[in-house]
């Protein structure tokens, strides 16, 4: 019996989200299936983990929080 691969979608698309120049700002998005892959990009580059870009991920809730907001992180 072959079961075929149930693909992962958003049940909680991101949201734009204004924040102050300098200040924290936290991104989530919820996904349809616990502990999935969540890879976050910036036009075509990858973002990685660092001082300015956190990346959390709990159950279906996954969460870039982005550390001194600058107007180029649009």
């Amino acid at each position: 019996l072959c079961v075929p691969a149930v693909p992962v979608l958003f049940k909680q698309a991101l949201e734009n989200t204004d924040v102050e120049e300098g200040k924290s700002v936290s991104l989530c998005c919820e996904l349809t299936k616990a502990d999935a892959t969540v890879v976050w990009k910036k036009g075509g580059a990858t973002l990685q983990a660092s001082a300015k870009y956190e990346m959390k991920q709990k159950g279906t809730v996954a969460e870039l929080v982005i550390h001194n907001a600058e107007p180029e992180d649009a």
